[in-house]
């Protein structure tokens, strides 16, 4: 069975990794540059500043800098538990795959998507209530994770996998900061 997936995660790779050419090839470095992305991270603290105030937009930081240690973390865990090779490294596939960036870490799963989805999914609990549009933030982590297919970097299920470990710690933490929030930093604290 666990053959099966990897040969299907696999088959699907090469066809999407095999979508790609040598004209966008620039494109997709682009965006999987983590630093590309400050522009968008500068709006988004903007946006919750706005919408949130100040002392909120601290503490908001404070568990989005907590979140991403812990999906971080995870990631490298289980990175270094499976060890399963990054197609680029795959002597099966790494012949006939378009690689335009390598690395020697290993693949599952992959750390952009967990942590691009964690935040994505904790932003969106955090603000849903303010922003009409906050859904469209989704876009990122779909955008960011594809980039890794499309480098040759990441398996479809790496990716999949990520969103999953994003969703699950992105709502654990909105949870520990709602009740963190009432507690300890209400919105509208009685004077």
């Amino acid at each position: 069975m666990i053959e099966k997936i990897v040969s299907l995660d696999t088959q699907l790779f090469v066809y999407l990794n095999g979508l790609g050419s040598i004209t966008y090839d620039g494109f997709w470095l682009f965006i999987t540059s983590q630093f590309n992305w400050i522009p968008l991270f500068l709006l988004l603290l903007y946006f919750i500043y706005k919408k949130l105030g100040l002392q909120q937009t601290l503490y908001v930081l404070l568990f989005v800098a907590l979140l991403v240690t812990i999906t971080d973390q995870t990631t490298n865990l289980f990175k270094n538990g499976f060890q399963r090779l990054r197609p680029c490294n795959n002597p099966e596939i790494n012949s006939f795959i378009r690689i335009v960036q390598v690395r020697n870490s290993f693949s599952f799963f992959s750390g952009h998507s967990s942590n691009t989805m964690a935040v994505c999914v904790f932003l969106y609990f955090v603000l849903k209530k303010t922003t009409k549009y906050m859904a469209f933030l989704f876009l990122w982590p779909l955008v960011f994770a594809y980039s890794r297919i499309y480098l040759g970097l990441h398996y479809p299920l790496d990716i999949l996998s990520g969103y999953l470990c994003g969703v699950i710690f992105g709502t654990l933490m909105f949870k520990g900061y709602t009740i963190a929030q009432k507690k300890y930093f209400p919105v509208n604290p009685i004077k």
